[in-house]
């Protein structure tokens, strides 16, 4: 299979920014959200990346992978405050979906015969 007939073009990365081509208002508006959100504030660059690389995990996204594993390491973090962020949204995606199994156990109890 050629590199263009892949769903996930790692060259497609660099043409986010095109993502304003039928609506430049729209994206204009999020570039400037997104632009002020990871900017220094409480949370410095760094733990903003980080948190960004654990979303990017649990969200399943390979480009924002990508981007904020480079981005991360920019920021001054390292491979194991990496990976540890990787984990904590693993643990987070782990835990959301077990408490949901007391739906289940309320739906049991209730339906018990």
């Amino acid at each position: 299979m050629s590199e263009n007939n892949h769903y996930y073009n790692a060259k497609d990365l660099g043409k986010f920014g095109e993502i304003g081509r039928t609506n430049p208002a729209l994206a204009d508006k999020f570039f400037g959200y997104y632009n002020a959100v990871m900017a220094e504030g409480a949370l410095t660059e760094r733990e903003k990346a980080l948190i960004a690389l654990a979303v990017a995990h649990a969200l399943k996204c390979p480009y924002c992978i990508d981007a904020y594993t480079t981005t991360s390491l920019q920021k001054g973090a390292d491979e194991a405050q990496m990976n540890e962020a990787v984990h904590v949204a693993a643990a987070m995606a782990a835990g959301i979906s077990l408490v949901h199994s007391v739906q289940m156990q309320n739906k049991i109890d209730e339906l018990s015969f």
